[in-house]
């Protein structure tokens, strides 16, 4: 087993708009996109971040050797309860995740 973190090139997470957030996985080569795109479950990254398996959006894109998921943030961007305006502290949690 490996870490995500260990075998990516980076991985990190952003708004895509005030109430969703998204996560991009670059595996640097097609051979760990691969190993990240078999291995990587949606529910099980839903079950991280406490989401809807429902409402997690994947996209698998070869081309570009990228592993995307979007999903409704917690709270809006801005309000009050809001604990991280631009979306970045999403993608350590994932980093971390051990890929089986």
């Amino acid at each position: 087993m490996s870490r995500l973190g260990a075998i990516t090139e980076k991985i990190r997470s952003k708004n895509a708009g005030p109430f969703w957030l998204t996560i991009d996985i670059f595996c640097g080569n097609s051979d760990v996109f691969s190993q990240v795109s078999a291995g990587l479950e949606t529910t099980r990254v839903a079950r991280l971040y406490a989401t809807d398996p429902k409402l997690m959006k994947r996209f698998d894109i070869a081309d570009l050797n990228v592993v995307k998921f979007s999903f409704p943030r917690p709270v809006t961007q801005g309000s009050r309860t809001d604990r991280d305006m631009h979306g970045a502290g999403w993608a350590v949690l994932l980093e971390e995740l051990e890929l089986a």
